[in-house]
């Protein structure tokens, strides 16, 4: 007969919920804050979180648990995103008029949130993920969902992208 002892136990998930949210929380806030600012970083992070509890038995283990929450983070900010092209569509369509002025040409300038801005946003967000998230490959495949060869490969051609970007003269 096995004796099951209080440390065998696994935590209650409102245990293990506070334990990770006290863990990871500047994290994801950091991460959401690098990608929208201060404001919509705070929603984004309580999504993630509200995700993390709905979802707290199928959160993996630790060292897995922040690349999963990045990767929660990182669909919460797409559909943040996506919402907010919906709406700057109906407003321009909205507020559309013929004739408008078209913006004057500006100097041309190597500027890297430019460059940047220029990628794709699979690209911006592999590089974002090695850069301001400090993650190895491994790490940002787990966000990413594919295998840390592809997210290492993703990694080099964005970074070749990039340096491309910057080393093209585009009027700002």
């Amino acid at each position: 007969m096995t004796v099951v002892g209080a440390a065998d136990r696994p935590a209650p998930p409102e245990a293990r919920f506070h334990a990770l949210f006290a863990r990871h929380y500047p994290a994801v806030f950091g991460y959401a804050l690098r990608r929208v600012g201060r404001d919509e970083a705070g929603d984004a992070t309580a999504e993630v979180f509200t995700v993390a509890w709905r979802r707290i038995e199928r959160v993996p283990a630790e060292p897995e648990t922040l690349p999963w929450l990045y990767g929660v983070a990182r669909r919460v900010l797409a559909n943040q995103e996506r919402a907010a092209r919906r709406r700057l569509r109906l407003e321009a369509r909205a507020a559309a008029s013929p004739g408008a002025a078209d913006e004057a040409p500006g100097t041309a300038r190597v500027d890297v949130e430019a460059a940047l801005l220029r990628l794709g946003p699979a690209d911006r967000e592999v590089l974002r993920l090695a850069a301001w998230e400090e993650l190895q490959p491994a790490e940002i495949a787990a966000v990413l969902g594919c295998s840390a060869n592809a997210a290492a490969v993703r990694l080099h051609r964005a970074r070749q992208r990039l340096a491309g970007e910057m080393t093209r003269e585009v009027p700002s």
